[in-house]
């Protein structure tokens, strides 16, 4: 009886961490859940499986899309479009309070103070401008050849972020980042996270060739890197919103490293 209790618990912590993630992360419909401690501890060893539905229904969608004969523009704006209707703009939001923090050359304190300021700063909204032109002339220079590859980018780009939220220094005691690597387990979340990690990149070399799999996860380890060490030194840690800051330039980075390769 008490094995039996404990498989259901451990079913019911699974099924509560899916949830939550998917809650928390995206804007795709799902039953709703009380965010119990048992819950948040696995949730971001589920981060990378959202990335796998996005980049799924990407993958999906820009093949209709082509099969269709839509034009060019409406192509790239669907691929654009996808990944902030499917997230809700989360890391998107991360990353514009990035910019204005990081444009403001202060302080790391006073960085920290202009990423929590709920009003949009002009930096922000240049940046915004900016990354989307580029996103749109990087994903129309996509050819089919790189799906269904594409999609492991939203999974090996998740799976670093997610394994930078549990292992680095935080730059301050509370926020999002801190909250899920309080409740994390840790060794948990970064095993998860590798695995994720070494699925998505034998999923790049795998669909879309040597030397796509190789310039995309070469770009975004060199992201990853530059990432932990800007973070520490301008902002003595990492928060959620650097989190979502470096998704989204990783993002940006690994699909134009596929547009060149394919």
């Amino acid at each position: 009886m008490d094995s039996e209790k404990k498989d259901r618990n451990k079913s019911r912590t699974v099924y509560e961490s899916l949830m939550i993630a998917f809650a928390m992360y995206s804007r795709i419909p799902v039953p709703q859940v009380e965010w119990t401690a048992g819950g948040m501890k696995y949730a971001l060893c589920f981060f990378p499986l959202l990335g796998a539905v996005i980049g799924a229904v990407v993958a999906v969608v820009c093949w209709l899309a082509r099969r269709a004969a839509i034009g060019g523009i409406a192509y790239a704006c669907l691929g654009v479009c996808l990944p902030l209707l499917l997230t809700g703009g989360i890391h998107m939001d991360g990353f514009l309070d990035v910019v204005d923090a990081r444009s403001s050359c202060q302080t790391a304190i006073r960085k920290l103070e202009i990423m929590k300021d709920p009003h949009t700063g002009a930096f922000a909204v240049l940046g915004c401008g900016v990354y989307l032109l580029l996103y749109l002339a990087v994903f129309s220079e996509l050819s089919e050849g790189a799906f269904p590859a594409v999609a492991g980018i939203y999974v090996l780009e998740r799976a670093l972020s997610g394994w930078s939220v549990v292992s680095w220094p935080k730059a301050r005691a509370e926020g999002l980042a801190s909250t899920f690597a309080r409740e994390a387990q840790k060794r948990a979340v970064q095993i998860s996270m590798a695995a994720w990690g070494i699925a998505a990149v034998i999923f790049l070399f795998h669909t879309g060739g040597w030397l796509a799999g190789l310039l995309t996860v070469s770009v975004a380890i060199v992201i990853f890197i530059w990432y932990h060490q800007m973070a520490l030194k301008e902002f003595g840690g990492i928060t959620g919103d650097l989190a979502g800051y470096f998704l989204q330039l990783c993002e940006l980075g690994m699909l134009g490293a596929l547009a060149l390769a394919c």
